[in-house]
């Protein structure tokens, strides 16, 4: 696959007009959303988001686990200037259906301790499954809204994404 990509990208460099951009996004706006592979090239369409616009962090499931999706979503509010947070989740998304056995099945298979494994604790919520993909949405925008380094000025809102149509719905209006 590597070299597939090392070509691909050749090919792109070849035939790309170099643009210079600054590094703050030019709509303002973070956005947390999933890993998933149909979003790539899909969501930012959706979206009517281009390069440069935004700040796009992905995860498994557009969830909050740990302190990471926090943490970006605070550098992205007070070191980038971004005013407002999306939390788009998708329609279809794989994390509503994770089976955490078989993922340490799979960990054990691969050579993995399982001691190793056991010391992430619960590893349901270390994979990032989720209880569903409006109830996920749900429950990241509230976490990132209680999170005492996030301020209570920036909306933070709360969206769906059908994957196969492209349609948004909004769940929450964070300015509201």
């Amino acid at each position: 696959m590597l070299e597939e990509i090392l070509i691909a990208n050749k090919e792109f460099v070849d035939n790309f007009e170099p643009v210079s951009l600054g590094h703050l996004p030019q709509k303002k706006v973070a956005i947390l959303t999933c890993m998933d592979c149909r979003l790539t090239g899909f969501l930012p369409q959706a979206l009517g988001i281009g390069r440069g616009d935004a700040k796009i962090i992905r995860n498994a499931g557009n969830t909050i686990v740990g302190e990471d999706a926090i943490r970006s979503i605070a550098a992205a509010i007070y070191s980038l200037g971004c005013e407002e947070v999306l939390v788009v989740g998708h329609s279809e998304c794989g994390m509503a259906h994770a089976n955490p056995e078989a993922v340490k099945a799979k960990m054990i298979e691969m050579g993995i301790d399982e001691a190793d494994i056991d010391a992430v604790g619960d590893l349901t919520k270390w994979i990032g499954a989720i209880p569903g993909e409006e109830k996920n949405v749900l429950e990241t925008v509230e976490a990132i809204k209680n999170h005492p380094l996030i301020t209570s000025e920036v909306p933070i809102h709360g969206l769906m994404l059908d994957i196969v149509t492209g349609e948004l719905s909004v769940l929450i209006d964070g300015r509201e």
